[in-house]
């Protein structure tokens, strides 16, 4: 009778039971049924690697396995990236291809989900702006590819908080200006290695900025096939980077063009590295160094291989006394002596690395600068120049004391005036007497013009 009483209690646990494993699977395994059926209609996986391309896909496939590392969505007809384009936050994917689409806009959200990605490939397609803190969301991002699309608009933040950035493809665009904001960036500055605005509609670079980026970058920043405008500061660059085989300039020699200021985009390319010739350019050195008698010098091994080991090289006249190198690689020079001017050469070696760098050193017979005595001589000449103009504006410029109309009557006054003063005054008893022999008729006053046509009618 007990036993026929506990089988209902019985039967319910086991429905019960039935019901919370039946849950449990559909929680689990549904995720997984999800991606199998995702790697067997429209992908190849492998491991953590989903390959989907050339699926004819407008949308980023959903239900992608939390695992996925590498994305391959390239080759496909994707018109955005949405905030939402995938379901759960993928932290495991360093790698999303999206190349060859048809994206025309990235969400400011975008990335949000997938913040350890450290290459992103959005080449070859149809993007037109990039906005603000677009990628501010990938800090560890090491590669971005945006080239060949139709971006012509950069916001000056696009590439905020890409603090690990290192490569940035952005050629084959229509960009009009230099992103400048790169190597501003001195907490970035050290991780980047290229920079590619190759073949865009950039007219001019920010050659004072370039000028101090260190060489071992200038060896990765490419500009060729921009129509900048010609110039003697352009050349002056060009040819200092042609001297020190920089390969922005030394692999890509035939499409560095300039046009003139009055030739249209296209129109009239002259090369860069004979501008000399039409312009008349100064002749470039590379790094010459100008000092004087007693002055302490500091001389940059600047070389494009950033961790290799740096030697100098002195002139044989010098006192090596003089010579102090200096753990990053600088030598110390001081204090100089006219003897002391010459070629320093800089070796760099390291492993399959071999360049040197020469810096020649002029000392001036003297303790100042050239500069110093041109700046005194021009502060005297405009001393000078401003005397002259003050004593013309004194002699030629000062108004007229007489009012018009009593010119002769002031001229009359100031004549009897002077007849009063010239009345001697009482000698003081001892005083010396001087004689002067005085015409009869004035007794040496002034003649006024009144008293002449007096004495002319008197007589």
């Amino acid at each position: 009778m007990e036993t026929e009483q506990t089988l209902p209690f019985a039967g319910c646990f086991k429905a019960y039971a039935c019901s919370r494993v039946m849950l449990l699977l559909l929680l689990f395994v549904h995720p997984a049924a999800a991606s199998s059926s995702l790697c067997q209609d429209l992908c190849v996986c492998s491991s953590d690697i989903l390959s989907c391309p050339q699926r004819n896909l407008t949308t980023p496939p959903t239900h992608l396995p939390r695992y996925t590392a590498v994305l391959d969505l390239s080759f496909n007809s994707i018109l955005r990236l949405r905030a939402d384009w995938t379901a759960v936050s993928l932290r495991s994917l360093h790698t999303l291809l999206l190349s060859h689409n048809n994206l025309h806009s990235l969400s400011p959200d975008a990335f949000t989900k997938v913040k350890r990605l450290k290459h992103l490939d959005l080449s070859s397609n149809n993007l037109t702006y990039l906005d603000e803190f677009v990628f501010e969301p990938l800090p560890h991002l090491e590669v971005l590819m945006l080239y060949n699309n139709r971006i012509g608009l950069i916001d000056r933040l696009s590439f905020s908080g890409l603090l690990s950035l290192q490569k940035l493809y952005l050629s084959q665009n229509r960009v009009t200006r230099f992103p400048l904001e790169l190597l501003k960036d001195r907490n970035r500055l050290d991780k980047l290695r290229l920079v590619d605005v190759s073949f865009n509609r950039i007219r001019s670079l920010p050659l004072a900025e370039l000028k101090t980026v260190p060489t071992w970058l200038k060896d990765s920043v490419y500009f060729h096939g921009n129509p900048l405008l010609c110039s003697c500061d352009l050349y002056s660059a060009l040819s200092g980077w042609q001297q020190r085989d920089l390969r922005p300039v030394s692999e890509f020699t035939d499409n560095h063009t300039c046009v003139q200021s009055w030739s249209p985009i296209g129109g009239g390319k002259t090369s860069i590295l004979q501008l000399h010739l039409q312009l008349n350019c100064s002749e470039v050195r590379v790094r010459d160094e100008e000092a004087f008698l007693n002055q302490i010098l500091i001389l940059d091994c600047d070389s494009r291989f950033r961790d290799a080991t740096k030697n100098w090289i002195a002139p044989p006249l010098v006192n090596q006394s003089i010579l102090l190198p200096l753990p990053d690689g600088q030598l110390q020079l001081g204090p100089l002596r006219a003897e002391d001017s010459g070629e320093y050469r800089c070796v760099v070696e390291g492993e399959g690395v071999n360049e040197t760098v020469v810096v020649t050193v002029r000392v001036y017979n003297s303790t100042y600068g050239f500069g110093d005595g041109l700046n005194t001589a021009y502060t005297t000449l405009g001393c000078c120049i401003l005397t002259i103009v003050l004593v013309f504006i004194y002699l030629y410029l000062v108004p007229c004391p007489c009012c018009p109309g009593k010119a002769k009557m002031a001229y009359e006054e100031s004549c009897y005036a002077s007849n009063l003063s010239l009345t001697n005054p009482p000698d003081p008893q001892g005083a010396p007497h001087v004689a002067f022999y005085e015409g009869k008729d004035q007794n040496g006053g002034v003649k006024c013009d009144a008293e002449e046509n007096d004495e002319d009618g008197d007589r």
